[in-house]
């Protein structure tokens, strides 16, 4: 066969690797175009992350809030129904100390009588 074009064996291996070279830039991927809606999206997201976060943590203050509030009154119940017991004992104390006064007054009325026996 004859060559028409009059090509070397070089020309023909560098026609070939441009081909391939072409063949495979094909399959590249290209530089995209930026999406002018992407910086508004980012935005959007950022704003809906902040909104997320604020909202998590207005409901951990609530929690904690409650938390606390429950433990006050818990503590309140315990120091009320401790100052009831306290008034109890000092109840029972006071009875038994106006016993002894009674006792007392009793034992000095009969010591008391028993000596005015005697001198009679």
């Amino acid at each position: 066969m004859r060559d028409l074009k009059q090509t070397g064996f070089t020309d023909r291996l560098t026609a070939q690797q441009e081909a391939k070279k072409a063949l495979l830039a094909k399959f590249k991927p290209k530089p995209a175009a930026p999406d002018p809606e992407f910086d508004k999206l980012q935005e959007k997201r950022a704003a809906e992350r902040e909104e997320a976060k604020r909202r998590l943590e207005a409901e951990k203050a609530e929690i904690r809030r409650q938390k606390a509030q429950k433990e006050a009154e818990r503590l309140e119940a315990e120091r009320l129904a401790q100052e009831a017991i306290d008034a109890e004992k000092r109840a029972a104390r006071k009875e038994r100390k106006q016993l002894t006064k009674e006792e007392q007054k009793a034992a000095r009325d009969a010591r008391y009588a028993a000596r005015k026996a005697r001198q009679r």
